[in-house]
């Protein structure tokens, strides 16, 4: 039964839907639009027959046993002052995958049978009129959380903690046979959670095991679905369009914030709601120094500036980096240099394929940088400059979850950058893509962002 209903859920572009779906539809014609999943974002909410998917797949992964997932909670930007979000909330990224909600202090209870029904059970805090006028409507239980998520069973989460006992040691729970799922490690909220201990070390029968919610979700979330594609192609078209606009205002006597300024500025003005991490503009000597985020430096006439910046869009990430002259010409060394870097990383991408794997594509990045690297970097060869990793997941974070054992299937989007740093020349190079892996290979999902140096110095000199 479960298989059937998976493959139910998996067909998204079967004509006929379920009565299920068909019932949220009809409610969803009526949620009030400040409810709406992610409301007013350019995004929109996510489609309920992916949330319904991907709630599915992860049931069908766990066999048998109870996954309790709490969302994110609400953050002060007084109190935090270095939470780097510019919001004091923004929803855990596993609470999202699998419910597109942005409610705050809300439960997912999943209860995975092999024999029997699933289940999906969503906790919601009523809504507060007295709080509403304060910080806008917000969604409790009722019909509307239910057409939004395809949840039929949304309860009230006055008292929570007792409604999750019961469904984890519940007589008929296969909390015993197959365990609780948590996160466990520094994933997720419930680490620091009081209730979390006592519901794993005061069970009232026998010990039940603890598994690594983190770890089944992750093998959900590390290939993408047609919608989470979707929302990292306009987060990485909105971060190439801001490339571009940088290269566009480079100029001699900049400061690396006027540069930052340009791109974050072109982020809001596309719709990305935030930053995927924060933004690395270093030049010259800055440039050789990987995740330098200080942005205080003066850009000098010769020297190169790096710039790896990355806009979030409807939670998913891009990370795109390009190298420029600040005078608009590369010199012939930093040409020499760069067409280096550019020829090995394209023979990274042009190795993604299904069947391969991260460790794989980095040998042959840097066998091929050893190997052409001709007199460039005498007494040796340039890839002692290549001082990091080729590639890493990339998704809802910048730095994806997922097993980097695993081997490529199509849906996984993954980095390609390859770097040569050489601070005694004041030279950092790094050309960081976006690619998915694809049925016969790889989509280069950021290629509008220029790449090659006879395309970076056009760029430039259309200077605004």
């Amino acid at each position: 039964m479960r298989s059937f209903r998976i493959f139910e859920h998996l067909t998204l572009g079967s004509v006929l839907m379920s009565l299920r779906g068909a019932v949220a539809a009809m409610v969803s014609a009526f949620v009030p639009t400040l409810l709406a999943a992610q409301a007013g974002s350019p995004a929109g909410p996510v489609p309920v027959e992916y949330l319904t998917a991907r709630r599915a797949a992860l049931m069908e992964r766990m066999g048998d046993g109870v996954a309790v997932l709490h969302s994110a909670e609400e953050r002060s930007i007084e109190a935090d002052g270095d939470h780097p979000q510019d919001s004091d909330f923004r929803q855990d990224n596993d609470f999202f995958y699998l419910t597109g909600l942005e409610s705050i202090d809300a439960w997912l209870v999943l209860v995975a049978r092999t024999s029997g029904e699933d289940l999906a059970i969503l906790f919601l805090q009523p809504r507060d009129s007295a709080s509403e006028r304060w910080t806008g409507p917000k969604l409790g239980p009722g019909p509307e959380a239910t057409a939004l998520t395809g949840i039929e069973d949304v309860r009230p989460a006055t008292d929570v903690e007792r409604d999750i006992r019961r469904l984890v040691f519940g007589r008929e729970s296969p909390a015993y046979t197959g365990g609780l799922y948590i996160r466990r490690g520094r994933r997720g909220p419930e680490v620091e959670s009081e209730f979390f201990r006592r519901l794993v070390f005061t069970s009232p029968g026998k010990p039940v095991a603890v598994r690594d919610l983190g770890y089944a979700i992750a093998q959900g979330r590390v290939v993408k679905d047609a919608e989470e594609v979707r929302r990292l192609r306009r987060a990485i078209d909105i971060t190439a369009e801001a490339e571009r606009a940088a290269m566009q205002t480079l100029k001699p006597g900049m400061y690396e914030y006027q540069v930052e300024a340009t791109i974050e500025y072109t982020f809001r003005r596309n719709g990305a709601e935030r930053l995927g991490f924060p933004s690395i503009v270093g030049a010259g000597i800055n440039s050789t120094t990987l995740h330098y985020d200080k942005s205080r430096g003066k850009l000098d006439a010769g020297d190169l500036v790096v710039m790896d910046i990355g806009a979030e869009y409807g939670y998913y990430s891009a990370d795109v980096t390009r190298t420029a002259p600040i005078s608009g010409r590369f010199t012939d060394r930093q040409r020499a240099l760069y067409d280096l870097v550019l020829a090995t990383q394209q023979a990274g991408i042009d190795s993604v394929r299904p069947g391969m794997t991260v460790g794989g594509l980095n040998q042959i990045a840097r066998a091929y940088m050893r190997e052409h690297s001709g007199d460039l970097c005498q007494p040796g060869t340039c890839d002692r400059y290549f001082v990091h990793g080729l590639s890493h997941w990339l998704g809802m974070d910048v730095h994806d979850v997922g097993d980097y054992s695993t081997a490529f299937v199509p849906g996984m989007v993954l980095t390609v950058e390859p770097g040569i740093y050489i601070p005694d020349e004041r030279i950092g190079i790094r050309i960081e893509d976006d690619v998915v892996v694809t049925e016969t290979g790889s989509e280069l999902l950021s290629a509008g962002a220029p790449r090659t140096a006879a395309d970076i110095e056009r760029v430039m000199n259309m200077r605004k």
